[in-house]
């Protein structure tokens, strides 16, 4: 077909545009996208640093795995371990004041009035009114002020979006120049944030960290290391149970759930990690709750042990059902056999994506069918079967993914091998620290991390343990860069370093926030400077911290 000379222009026109338009797109992709700071992770502690940083006056692009930004603090953490408030500042503080503010609306409490949820919490008032702050709240409320942090600040959030960990980190010496994504996009900054709870940027940036317990020797701590004969909380079986088919016969075969390895020694380090649960938000409100449903892949089996804790008489199940406003929960693991799955998740921090899927399917597959069996199963006692059948899964929450949450409570995993490891002597104040970049206050808290059967031929639940502070301490900037050498901008406030005790108590998401924004200030000041990361002045950042209202020290209120 010959065009006329009109339509000919026109037809060449158009073929012009397109291919402008593909050269162009094929250019962008090419030189990637750049920000001054590029932040890897959609965890509260990836948001608050994304705001910092727009603060500080720097470009950010906050790069999310997830599509829903807050990480646990919206992924059913409601019921926030806070330990002292007095030292929460910064941005951290105005999150909480702007749960406040939600819960201040008349039109916010949907299923129940605000004078019947009263003022429960932890030691201290869930709502403090004179300082505007409310500390415990739905995973909807959180995930709302996550998003207006964003919109807001105008920060560029690339969501649902990967880091390729088969392609190398690009690097010029020490400085990490750009990472590629699984969708091929490149990302070019100044300073990354790893801010991750599973630390693969820092990983694929060739920075060392531990996965696991150290021995107590490892840096001269009491409560590191495997903890057998140590029963802390109330996660362990307090009567002797048999962990055969047939009650005292090994012969029989050992019932689900149950490890056969030597447990170790008390004190002696390991690989293995501290379980890990899906925080579920419940609801008792007739029109907002579902019942528990048979999943398609049931097996009652999986169950058996706790069928004998209750015939032993436990009866401990709703301990932990913590009220959240509007009659809902968020539910977390009480007892020797409930939501944490024990022992099935020690691959996770180093996991390819797709086995990583399989945990997590596994999990929720676990703790889905954990809450059919305690609903209808004929060993649950009566009277606690009908409690649980009053409860179901919250209508009105984790609405884009079956009412369940969309982030696993990953409790620990990678951390950086760091500068400066945070140990338990810094967490008890017997060893000092010098650049104090936010504080913790929280108890040294783990779960439990293995099942096994002790000698006497019962099982036990090892690893639990929970030591608190005398008073709030420092954490030092040290923790959040790797050491001199090898990544010079680079920043780490979730997979810290840290001992695996003291990770218990730095690992409560106000800390992760606060880390975030000082990771954030810092990165602002190492880009002005034109310097790595760990030649920062800390004087200089000190006053930066505190212009931004972090608290790095604590007196006692006489």
């Amino acid at each position: 077909m010959i065009l006329k000379s009109p339509l000919r222009q026109i037809f060449l026109c158009l073929v012009s545009l397109l291919i402008f338009s593909h050269c162009q797109k094929s250019a962008s992709q090419d030189m990637g996208k750049k920000a001054d700071v590029i932040i890897y992770g959609g965890t509260a502690a990836g948001v608050i640093a994304a705001v910092q940083v727009i603060r500080s006056g720097k470009s950010v692009i906050l790069i999310s795995p997830s599509k829903n930004l807050g990480g646990m603090t919206s992924g059913g953490l409601g019921f926030t371990d806070t330990g002292n408030k007095e030292v929460i500042g910064g941005l951290t503080r105005e999150f909480y004041q702007r749960i406040y503010s939600h819960y201040d609306l008349t039109e916010n409490w949907k299923w129940q009035l605000k004078s019947e949820y009263g003022n429960k919490g932890q030691g201290t008032p869930a709502i403090d009114g004179d300082k505007r702050t409310m500390w415990i709240f739905e995973p909807h409320a959180a995930e709302n002020v996550f998003e207006d942090f964003i919109r807001e600040n105008k920060i560029e959030v690339i969501r649902e979006e990967w880091l390729n960990r088969d392609l190398p980190i690009e690097k010029q010496g020490n400085t990490i120049q750009a990472f590629t994504s699984l969708s091929g996009q490149k990302y070019e900054g100044k300073i990354f944030i790893d801010a991750t709870y599973e630390g693969d940027l820092m990983a694929a940036a060739g920075v060392p960290y531990h996965i696991g317990r150290e021995s107590n020797a490892t840096y001269g701590e009491n409560w590191n290391g495997i903890q057998v004969g140590v029963l802390h909380h109330d996660h362990y079986f307090k009567t002797d149970i048999s962990p055969y088919v047939i009650p005292g016969d090994p012969s029989s075969g050992l019932l689900p759930r149950i490890s056969t390895a030597d447990p170790g020694l008390k004190g002696e380090g390991d690989d293995r990690i501290q379980a890990y649960c899906f925080r579920m938000c419940l609801s008792n409100h007739p029109e907002n709750r579902i019942p528990f449903v048979k999943p398609e892949n049931y097996d009652r089996n999986q169950y058996a042990l706790l069928s004998r804790v209750f015939e032993a008489g436990w009866d401990e199940l709703f301990r932990k059902f913590d009220p959240i406003p509007n009659r809902k929960t968020d539910t977390n693991n009480h007892g020797p056999f409930s939501t944490d799955n024990i022992g099935m998740n020690y691959d996770y921090p180093n996991a390819s994506y797709n086995r990583r899927t399989e945990i997590l399917a596994e999990h929720e597959s676990y703790q889905k069918g954990l809450m059919y069996f305690l609903a209808n199963d004929s060993t649950v006692p009566p009277n606690i079967r009908e409690e649980v059948n009053q409860w179901g899964l919250a209508k009105d929450e984790f609405v884009d993914n079956g009412n369940w949450p969309h982030q696993i409570y990953v409790r620990e995993a990678r951390r950086m091998l760091g500068e400066f490891v945070m140990t338990e002597n810094e967490i008890m104040g017997r060893q000092p620290v010098s650049r104090s970049v936010g504080m913790g206050s929280y108890g040294m808290d783990s779960h439990n991390i293995q099942r096994y059967i002790k000698p006497d031929g019962f099982v036990q639940n090892e690893g639990d343990i929970g030591v608190s502070p005398p008073r709030p301490y420092q954490i030092d900037y040290g923790s959040l860069i790797p050491k001199k050498g090898s990544v010079d901008n680079l920043l780490v406030p979730v997979c810290l370093a840290s001992s695996h005790i003291a990770y218990g108590s730095i690992r409560m998401e106000p800390v992760f926030m606060i880390l975030g924004q000082s990771a954030a200030i810092a990165a602002s000041q190492a880009i002005d400077k034109k310097t790595p990361v760990q030649d920062l002045d800390y004087e200089m950042l000190r006053q930066d911290l505190l212009k931004a209202g972090q608290m790095l020290e604590y007196r006692d209120v006489k």
